[in-house]
């Protein structure tokens, strides 16, 4: 059909005139031949599409968006309104695959406010739909012998993952990675022959780490301390904060004799653990989290070890997460994760937290490999 310039301007503006009076047959009737002549751009075919959804008629309304997309692939409007022709269609992973790619070129634009709605919209769709597909896999797996009780905790962590209830968290050392170690957020304390050692005198080290709160908090100083000249670049608040303040038995491979002196069977008892005795390593430390206090989200300097916490002072209301698994420290009972999978920590109750710290080698290492690491760390330049 061969229209021209002005023709083609005249129809679009009836068509326009058309839509907004709620004649949309009309509308459909004006925009049609000016897409036939090939010159249409991507409004237009939009255009074109709302009439023929107002028409009730899907086929030519996705022939429209079609055309529109083609045009114009970061069309948000344009990929919801294909959305809708696949679910209408009862096409619901092609439905779900139009609604995704709208959430994601959206995330990337300024929306105006009209288009607001309609992205929630589809945000609510896929939503909906994940937890049909999540309801469906869990009958299908009970029909299968296997429900929740039944399934191990790897498997059942892999279904939490692929429903979105739980991230992947890895391994992020902000120094020194060691690869092929396992991605575990917290170990099995079982799983170490040492640990009862530990754990039998927990009360011994509690009544020492008592004795000297007793006479205050000196030797206590911020866990994290700014130095001139190595500048931080995050503004981070516990930064010589004594909130979170830490009491050294051992920092960084170098031993205070003072502090054992006063806490002799703590010192004895974490020399039944493998200490990574490199040259800064190990760290054994009284941790205290003041009431109120909060650790955000962080991750440690390298993974070639485990850290290990004694809780000795819980009052209720705290709470430690390593990745997606939220614990509460028990008293005496040892905790051991991996502090290069993001952590954090929280004293919500009104009394002071205080848990005993070390450091240990990661068991899959073998002895040439620590060898190995500490060789590593023995040379600053090599880091």
């Amino acid at each position: 059909m061969q229209l021209s310039n002005q023709e083609a301007e005249n129809l679009i503006r009836e068509g326009v005139e058309a839509l907004q009076q709620g004649r949309s047959a009309d509308a459909r009737a004006r925009f049609e031949p000016v897409t036939q002549t090939g010159r249409a751009n991507a409004q237009i075919w939009l255009l074109l599409a709302v009439a023929c959804r107002a028409e009730n008629d899907a086929a030519a309304e996705e022939a429209a968006l079609d055309q529109l997309l083609v045009l114009e692939p970061q069309a948000v409007r344009g990929h919801i309104m294909k959305g809708d022709c696949r679910a209408h269609a009862d096409d619901e992973r092609g439905a779900l695959h139009c609604y995704e790619i709208a959430m994601l070129i959206a995330a990337n634009q300024e929306i105006p406010a009209d288009l607001r709605g309609e992205l929630q919209r589809a945000e609510s769709w896929i939503a909906r739909f994940r937890a049909h597909v999540v309801e469906q896999r869990e009958a299908k797996l009970i029909a299968r012998g296997l429900p929740p009780e039944k399934r191990s905790a790897r498997f059942q962590h892999s279904l939490d993952i692929l429903a979105g209830r739980k991230r992947i968290y890895v391994q992020e050392p902000t120094g020194y990675y060691f690869p092929e170690l396992p991605q575990i957020q917290f170990f099995d304390p079982a799983a170490f022959d040492w640990v009862p050692a530990i754990e039998g005198v927990a009360g011994a080290i509690k009544r020492e780490i008592t004795d000297l709160l007793a006479a205050g908090t000196q030797g206590f100083r911020p866990y994290m301390q700014a130095h001139t000249d190595r500048p931080r670049a995050d503004a981070n608040q516990l930064l010589d904060n004594i909130d979170w303040s830490a009491l050294f038995l051992c920092e960084n491979g170098m031993v205070s004799e003072a502090i054992i002196a006063r806490c002799p069977r703590t010192w004895e008892a974490v020399q039944a653990a493998p200490l990574p005795r490199i040259v800064n390593s190990p760290t054994v430390m009284f941790s205290l989290l003041r009431a109120g206090a909060r650790i955000t989200p962080h991750t440690g300097t390298h993974n070639a070890r485990l850290i290990c916490h004694l809780p000795l002072i819980v009052p209720p209301g705290c709470g430690f997460r390593v990745g997606n698994e939220v614990r509460e420290w028990e008293e005496g009972k040892l905790l051991i994760f991996d502090d290069t999978i993001e952590h954090e920590a929280w004293n919500d109750s009104k009394e002071d937290r205080v848990v005993l710290i070390f450091d240990i080698w990661r068991p899959e290492l073998t002895e040439q490999e620590r060898q190995e690491v500490a060789a590593f760390f023995a040379d600053p330049a090599l880091g």
